[in-house]
């Protein structure tokens, strides 16, 4: 990164920005109140980091060891830019302040009826935002690929439906991009576009959601170290979007015998996490136990450990829910854990400074 004197002028910054794009990289440019900080983004072994460190108004050109600093509490620190936390503002909704956002919904969107219902059963309860699947990442060909996979009509009445449960109950609503093809229309339709766990690793869907300016929910695959999943969040950051909303959903369970949870959930990742970055995460305990009788104790644990907020999938009848129904909570049920995570965030100081 190269750092900016305080009081560079404008004219030394775009210098020093058409110098790092001579090289073929992207320059990534944070005004902080005091100083400029500039991330190359791209191949840094084409950079001569000595001529930068004698151009005008430069004060420091550094190399930055770790695969994610555009997102690293270093770079925020340098620039001043973010403070502890970056705050990502969604509609009447902000993700990042001491205030835990819960976002809920159903797992799959199954037709405008139920979604009402959920939406406003969730509104009463204390949700903040809406959630609804409409492509689903299935493991089998033969389960229920969600509305989405009725083409493109199919997939534009149920993303119309979300959006305007939304605006009638007035909560964002987010939904997850399977794929390329879907990240246009999407996008026409929610506030926040979800990246799920089997795509973490997808380079290109990640850069073509970022480059829809809005904000970007990633969840952590259950394969990826810590290191590999801020890596990841990278590359939306480097096209420019930081509105980056990290979510830890559980990884995959060692050892054999008998399986009590989905998955094992990372509670030492979120606090964890927040010491590496400026970027509010949320916690999943929906996918990461795979047990609606868990919900209520791991989501408090989630909230104690330090999470921004939840995402946790409800239904009216989670019975009869077409995905994930094991895994379901009532409203009713949402409520108590809304409320109790809340008196939990007020009592308990969270501390995520690196000392």
């Amino acid at each position: 990164m190269i750092i900016m004197k305080t009081g560079a002028t404008d004219v030394e910054i775009a210098r020093v920005v058409r110098e790092v794009q001579k090289y073929g990289l992207k320059a990534d440019v944070s005004r902080g109140e005091f100083r400029t900080v500039i991330g190359l983004v791209g191949d840094e072994r084409k950079i001569p980091f000595s001529h930068f460190a004698v151009l005008p108004g430069v004060k420091e050109a550094m190399m930055v060891e770790t695969s994610y600093k555009l997102i690293s509490r270093e770079y925020s620190k340098l620039s001043g830019e973010n403070g502890e936390r970056r705050l990502i503002k969604v509609k009447n909704t902000s993700i990042g302040s001491d205030e835990p956002v819960f976002i809920a919904g159903p797992c799959a969107v199954e037709n405008k009826q139920q979604l009402f219902k959920i939406a406003e059963g969730i509104k009463k309860a204390g949700a903040h935002m809406l959630r609804g699947g409409i492509f689903k990442p299935r493991s089998s060909v033969h389960s229920f690929q969600g509305l989405g996979a009725n083409g493109r009509e199919g997939a534009e009445e149920a993303l119309s439906w979300l959006r305007e449960a939304g605006e009638k109950f007035e909560m964002p609503v987010i939904t997850e991009v399977r794929g390329e093809t879907q990240v246009d229309l999407i996008a026409d339709y929610v506030d926040i576009l979800q990246i799920g766990a089997r795509n973490m690793y997808d380079q290109d869907l990640l850069s073509a959601v970022a480059r829809k300016k809005k904000p970007v929910l990633l969840k952590r695959h259950f394969g990826a170290g810590i290191e590999e999943f801020l890596s990841f969040a990278e590359y939306i950051a480097a096209e420019g979007n930081k509105d980056i909303i990290l979510c830890e959903r559980g990884i995959i369970p060692i050892g054999k015998g008998k399986s009590y949870t989905r998955y094992t959930f990372d509670l030492a990742a979120i606090p964890a996490i927040q010491k590496e970055t400026y970027l509010p995460i949320i916690a999943d305990p929906s996918h990461a136990t795979g047990r609606h009788d868990l919900i209520l104790n791991m989501s408090c644990a989630a909230i104690a450990a330090g999470a921004n907020g939840l995402m946790l999938e409800t239904h009216y009848n989670p019975q009869d829910a077409w995905v994930d129904g094991q895994q379901t909570i009532t409203p009713d049920e949402l409520e108590s854990i809304i409320d109790a995570c809340q008196r939990i965030r007020r009592d308990l100081p969270i501390v995520t400074k690196d000392e």
